[in-house]
């Protein structure tokens, strides 16, 4: 009787070896493994941190006139993304000027918004804010380079007014969509921008992104808009 209690114990000794198992593995104090990174918190990750430079120098016109046509299509910028993001356009004299549309619904707060010309709810928001690259980067480079992200559909998107202006020129560490279901996004979007055109963040902003980004590892890298220097004809103060 002994030798087979022996026998016993020793089978499952060798079981639990050849499986790997340990009494209470899965519930030790690391906790559950975390989330796969994706390919935007790698991005993230990637960009490189440095202090916010002062702010001394920006205007809005160091970026050029705005909405100025740099892609050549004879239609404005702002009437540009107006097309892309507004559901059941309608124009005056042809089919640049955007006279009517819905924002359906806003991407910062949710909510179904009307654009009427000149009495419009709706802005068009610089995803990473001017004066945020301005004070990353922006202020070393060439006046072409910064006309070429103040007109970048890839950083340009129809907003509720409110909620921009709510927004000012804040970074993701100070300011985030109301809309939680967008952050993820939202987020993307800056990193794209930034890595597009080398613009660097503080620690506090890189550690804001990788929060919500490790919340949705299948977040896509959005990419495309247009190229990095603005024609020669275009011209900064």
């Amino acid at each position: 009787m002994t030798r087979l209690k022996s026998a016993t114990v020793c089978a499952v000794v060798v079981l639990a070896a050849a499986t790997g198992c340990k009494s209470g593995q899965d519930k030790g104090a690391s906790g559950p493994e975390p989330k796969s990174g994706g390919v935007v918190l790698t991005a993230a990750k990637a960009l490189p941190v440095k202090g916010r430079a002062p702010k001394t120098g920006y205007s809005r016109e160091r970026f050029g006139s705005a909405w100025a046509d740099t892609d050549s299509n004879s239609c404005d910028t702002r009437d540009d993304i107006l097309k892309r993001d507004l559901k059941d356009v309608k124009f005056t004299g042809g089919t640049c000027k955007v006279t009517y549309g819905l924002l359906d619904p806003d991407p910062y707060s949710g909510k179904d918004i009307t654009y009427r010309r000149g009495a419009s709810k709706v802005d068009i928001d610089h995803v990473v804010a001017l004066s945020d690259a301005w004070q990353k980067g922006a202020k070393y480079w060439d006046a072409n380079k910064r006309i070429a992200l103040a007109n970048d559909p890839l950083n340009l998107i129809a907003v509720d007014a409110s909620a921009n202006r709510g927004k000012g020129d804040g970074d993701a560490a100070t300011w985030l969509p109301p809309d939680k279901d967008y952050r993820c996004s939202y987020v993307a979007t800056q990193v794209a921008v930034k890595k597009k055109y080398g613009l660097w963040v503080t620690s506090g902003e890189k550690a804001a992104m990788e929060k919500v980004l490790t919340a949705c590892p299948n977040q896509k890298l959005p990419s495309g808009g247009n190229p990095t220097e603005a024609p020669a004809r275009f011209r900064a103060r």
